[in-house]
């Protein structure tokens, strides 16, 4: 039974399984990093940069190696993975303030809440983008994504 369930669904397991530990970790290195540089001078947004760019790699070694286990490609592969986090890096950079200075949400509890858009939605980019084996463009793969396999004339 188990062994049926690993087989037909071991992707999406083993995302949950990285998905846990990248969501443990990316959790805690905001508010450790905050800890231990805002009593030196940093402010929440370079915590914010410095964190993110630790919680992206780390999250793409366990997504490539574990999840997805794709061999070579790596400079591609990161690239269109930062690409998802580098646009939600950047939402992100809109939202925090947003949420600190006029919600006056603390910085930990703002970034914690901004966090769970990011897990919802990194599955799906990186099951069809990041870490699909295809030939096929990436804008080609999108268009299938979201209008189904459509032909255009």
């Amino acid at each position: 039974m188990m062994l049926t369930l690993y087989s037909r669904y071991g992707k999406q397991l083993r995302f949950l399984i990285a998905g846990g530990l990248n969501t443990i970790v990316g959790l805690s290195i905001y508010p450790l990093f905050y800890i231990f540089l805002e009593p030196i001078g940093f402010g929440y947004i370079q915590v914010l940069l410095f964190s993110q760019m630790f919680c992206i790699t780390f999250s793409f070694f366990t997504n490539k190696y574990f999840v997805f286990k794709t061999k070579g490609n790596v400079k591609e592969e990161y690239l269109r993975f930062f690409a998802f986090y580098g646009f939600y890096l950047l939402l992100n950079l809109l939202c925090l303030p947003f949420l600190v200075e006029v919600i006056q949400i603390t910085p930990i509890l703002a970034q914690t809440l901004f966090s769970f858009a990011i897990i919802v939605s990194s599955y799906f980019w990186h099951n069809l983008v990041t870490f699909k084996q295809t030939k096929e463009s990436l804008w080609c793969r999108l268009r299938n994504f979201y209008l189904g396999n459509a032909q255009f004339v």
